[in-house]
């Protein structure tokens, strides 16, 4: 027998390193949130903490369960380098943003959702900016690493992707739940139905980045008409977040995404693990 099939055989079962890595996730997000180091009342500077102290605690923790439990190269994590990820990437961002602004006109055309602006448009974009910064490090990259990296690979090696996705989609919701931001029916749909559709992102091209890219669009936009902004007042918030934030580039994105990877898209094949 090789030293390879032996590694291969001497790690731990699938279902415990799953059970590791999302139970390190969790606690991560816990400490972070509710733990006494940096409370749990919001500012700027709390957020910015967290978000530095995520992605420090949380790629950390996925490169260590890659190497001591899976015993394989990062390869298999579908996160290249930037290098060779950022068109999909910016891919990713036009998916959400394009059919979003289509959402937004169609919105305060019909006079559905009324939009205006606390502040200078200088300062409306300084925060734009920054939260762009802070969603990747807070929730784009970890989250992205973690579930549709990690657990859905992982996933991937065993079951059609199709599984996998659905494996990975369950998980996420239920992490959502557990670390309080999926408290109701409607939050549990929207990350139930997110990861579904980040999870088919990394089918149809095979990678992170443009699941990466969504997620950074969607939530940074969302955050930046939201209480965490706090640049803009919104009347028809919930109108504006099921029609433009959520059912258009839900549905256009994913039809986007499909239509250029239709080609490599295999809903029963299976993720094989790299060798090195």
């Amino acid at each position: 027998m090789s030293d390879t099939r032996r590694s291969l055989d001497s790690r731990p079962a699938l279902h415990w390193r799953i059970l590791i890595v999302f139970a390190g996730t969790v606690l991560v997000w816990l400490f972070l949130y509710h733990g006494a180091l940096l409370g749990r009342d919001y500012d700027r500077p709390t957020h910015v903490a967290r978000a530095i102290l995520t992605t420090v605690l949380v790629v950390p923790l996925v490169v260590a369960a890659r190497r001591l439990l899976d015993r394989r190269p990062w390869t298999g994590l579908g996160l290249p380098s930037v290098r060779f990820g950022w068109r999909r990437l910016l891919l990713g961002m036009a998916c959400w943003l394009i059919p979003a602004a289509v959402g937004f006109a169609l919105c305060l055309g019909f006079g559905w959702v009324e939009i205006r602006l606390r502040t200078s448009v200088a300062d409306a974009l300084g925060v734009a900016a920054l939260l762009v910064v802070l969603v990747f490090l807070y929730e784009a990259l970890p989250e992205e690493i973690v579930f549709r990296g990690y657990l859905q690979h992982n996933l991937a090696t065993r079951l059609p992707a199709w599984q996998a996705v659905l494996g990975q989609s369950v998980l996420f919701t239920l992490f959502g739940f557990l670390v309080g931001a999926a408290a109701s029916l409607d939050r549990l749909l929207l990350f139930f139905v997110f990861a579904l559709l980040l999870g088919g992102f990394r089918v149809a091209t095979g990678d992170i980045w443009a699941g990466i890219g969504f997620h950074v669009a969607f939530q940074t936009v969302a955050q930046l008409f939201g209480d965490v902004g706090d640049v803009f007042d919104v009347t028809g918030s919930d109108v504006l977040g099921l029609v433009a934030m959520g059912a258009i580039p839900f549905a256009f994105g994913w039809t986007a995404m499909q239509r250029l990877h239709r080609n490599r898209l295999g809903w029963q094949a299976r993720d094989p693990e790299p060798i090195g």
